[in-house]
């Protein structure tokens, strides 16, 4: 099932065409997403609603290569994620794809500092230049206080904002955000979504968030609901 949505002139980053995904529950296929094809273009903001269990961080891991699918194709550029090595898929998530959770899985015993560099460490870069990076995109954040803060030392606004310095850090084309705001007070969880706003605009970086918040979700360009396994378009 093909979901029809504007037309965007925009380099089209993600390409899904007829994804489905099963588990095996004893003698019993479960089909969790079924006939699901849309496209993610440059900053696009899309929002992914649903209720509980409908498959929502299933798609999340799906797009992101992490888990297979049973039918279909995903494409991410021009590399199918099926049809690539484990090591090849690591790298394209590196260049391409940042996440954010609900939970920071912030690394407890680092520095805010060390935890947003540990993806530029994987590249060839010196350790000099991964420092100012990360050093810069947490200045963006608004942590420049907070650069040799562990986790223990900081609030959970302020390590979601970590999180996100994390994720975008290696200038990703995609964020996939996975309930980011869940976790936090009313007033955090604005000023957390409206930081990750700005910086879909600033480095015109496509954002895909499942969440839960509709007031967040109305916020965003297109919102796509998750029912019975298949994928619709409800706005705009």
């Amino acid at each position: 099932m093909s979901v029809d949505r504007k037309d965007n002139t925009n380099a089209t980053l993600l390409d899904v065409t007829s994804i489905s995904k099963r588990y095996h529950d004893g003698d019993i296929d479960v089909t969790v997403l079924n006939d699901i094809s849309f496209q993610v273009h440059e900053s696009d903001q899309i929002a992914i609603v649903g209720a509980s269990g409908s498959g929502k961080s299933t798609l999340l891991q799906l797009l992101a290569g992490l888990d297979s699918i049973n039918d279909g194709q995903i494409k991410l550029y021009d590399d199918v994620l099926s049809e690539v090595c484990s090591q090849q898929a690591d790298k394209l998530r590196n260049k391409h794809l940042g996440f954010i959770y609900q939970f920071h899985h912030l690394l407890p015993e680092f520095t805010a500092l060390e935890n947003v560099m540990m993806p530029l460490m994987v590249r060839a870069m010196s350790v000099g230049m991964v420092r100012q990076q990360a050093s810069e995109m947490l200045v963006t954040m608004g942590l420049e206080n907070r650069l040799n803060h562990k986790p223990s030392e900081l609030s959970g606004g302020e390590r979601q904002r970590v999180a996100i310095a994390r994720a975008l850090v290696t200038q990703p084309k995609l964020i996939l955000a996975d309930e980011p705001t869940g976790n936090l007070d009313r007033k955090t969880a604005m000023q957390v979504f409206d930081q990750m706003m700005e910086m879909n605009q600033v480095l015109n970086t496509a954002l895909i968030m499942v969440t839960h918040d509709l007031t967040l979700a109305q916020r965003m360009t297109d919102i796509y609901e998750l029912e019975d396994g298949r994928l619709k378009l409800t706005s705009p």
